[in-house]
């Protein structure tokens, strides 16, 4: 029987790599240093699966003023440090990479720079190195479906054969826009009930993930 898919597309922080409860805690000091005082929640639902440029534009129509272009120069060790302590692969993903049995890549709205470091601490760089695509590639970033619909054409598969596995709203809603089928993984910080919709199949264990995909049986 041949696989469902064609290509599996994962999204980054939050799937690959455990990184979301990192940045969401540094977020919110960077925007308490800057005025905007905000819940990790809010954070959450405001920005996770976003691009920088989002990040930033959202801050400055805040403040009602322009930043200035080195406005990231204080903070980004911040990032790199706790990164470079803290980060983890995602509990389970090498597993159901290793039972994935058809092509994969990232397509992530963070920068490629950012993306590359975060597999390489996590191990996961070998398994994806050329097949990485990010949110600085294309005009519009999630919930557009450009990302996606530029990695698919990238990778040579038809966004109707592509399956995405993402953690965000905004990503699963640019999967939709796209034309494939979602996955969204609920193990982290974005509540289920944010993921849900139309060709999303929610779930909250890695393990389950290749099942879901109809590739293996879980567990």
């Amino acid at each position: 029987m041949s696989a469902p898919f064609e290509l599996v597309i994962f999204d980054c922080d939050g799937v690959l790599v455990d990184s979301e409860r990192l940045s969401v805690e540094i977020d919110r000091e960077v925007l308490a240093t800057l005025g905007w005082k905000l819940t990790p929640e809010e954070i959450v639902h405001r920005f996770v699966g976003r691009s920088t440029d989002h990040f930033r534009a959202e801050i400055e129509e805040h403040l009602g003023c322009a930043l200035p272009d080195d406005w990231e120069s204080p903070f980004q060790p911040l990032y790199v440090e706790a990164f470079e302590r803290e980060l983890d692969a995602v509990d389970g993903v090498e597993s159901a990479l290793d039972a994935i049995s058809v092509p994969t890549c990232v397509a992530s709205s963070g920068p490629h720079e950012k993306i590359r470091r975060s597999l390489e601490l996590t191990g996961l760089l070998s398994r994806f190195d050329g097949r990485i695509f990010s949110a600085d590639d294309v005009v519009e970033g999630k919930p557009a479906p450009d990302l996606f619909l530029h990695a698919a054409a990238r990778m040579g598969v038809a966004p109707s054969r592509c399956a995405v596995v993402e953690d965000s709203r905004f990503g699963v809603q640019a999967a939709r826009a796209a034309g494939m089928r979602s996955y969204g993984y609920a193990g982290g910080l974005t509540p289920a009930e944010w993921l849900a919709g139309e060709d999303t199949e929610v779930f909250s264990d890695m393990a389950e993930l290749p099942a879901l995909l109809g590739m293996a049986a879980a567990g």
